[in-house]
Order: C-alpha cells, then structure tokens, then sequence
C-alpha cells in the first residue's frame, strides 16, 4: 500500500504563500515547510489535506489544482500537493511555531526543510508569472 502525505500550497488573495514553522519532532523543529500530514487508510487525499488544515490550521480549505509530481520523502513515503486557499476561519498556528504569508520575493526568506525546498520552487514559478492564483481543477 502506498505511503502518501499531502501538502497543501495555500495562497492568498495577493499571490502569497503560507509557511508553517515546525514544532516537533526535535530534528525537524524550527524549519519551515507547507502545511499538511498523512492519509488514514481509507481516506482519499483531498479529504485528508481538509482534514489536515482543519486540524493543524483551525480552517477550512478550498483545494484547487495539483503541484508537481510525486514528491518522495524519507521512509518510502511520498509527498502530493495541491494549491488551495482559505474558504472559512481564521489561520491558527495549533502545531506550529509559527505561520507566515510569504510573497514571491519572500520566500527564501525562512529556512524551508529540505524536502519542500523543490515544492517551493514549483510553486514560486506560480507566483511569479501570475499563476499562483487560485484555479479550481
């Protein structure tokens, strides 16, 4: 059975970024990545990154179109994400140190963890030909 995580590449209105600096586990503490987790078995992804944001980010999320591939990761995991924008609630930081809204020029401003740095790339082609902008699939 394959191992995925979900991600979600939330944008605002203006064409920024979220990042979420993490809390735990100890190795990973500090580095910032895009927010999301696991699937549940018999879960699909969408449903997990909606739960996963409501969880983590005291929101509700609109899920638009993917970002890349098949991201792998650590442990035979790999990593799938989707752009999406806040539909309902107010961003919390519940497991996270902190959140941030970072703009196309901001976002090697934070020290990204090594396994979104791709992600983030990716996505920075978005927002800087205008793209980043929220499109239902």
């Amino acid at each position: 059975m394959e191992k995925v995580v979900v991600g979600a590449a939330i944008v605002d209105g203006d064409g920024k970024l979220l990042a979420a600096q993490r809390a735990d586990p100890p190795e990973l503490a500090g580095g910032w990545e895009l927010p999301g987790g696991k699937v549940d078995p018999g879960e699909d992804e969408h449903t997990a990154l909606v739960r996963e944001c409501q969880e983590e980010l005291g929101v509700l999320i609109e899920v638009g179109e993917r970002v890349g591939g098949d991201w792998a990761l650590a442990g035979g995991y790999v990593l799938r994400v989707w752009l999406a924008v806040v539909a309902e609630g107010k961003l919390e930081a519940r497991e996270h140190l902190d959140l941030r809204w970072l703009g196309a020029d901001e976002l090697y401003d934070v020290a990204w963890l090594p396994a979104d740095l791709p992600i983030v790339r990716a996505v920075q082609g978005r927002l800087n030909d205008g793209q980043g902008r929220f499109n239902k699939d």
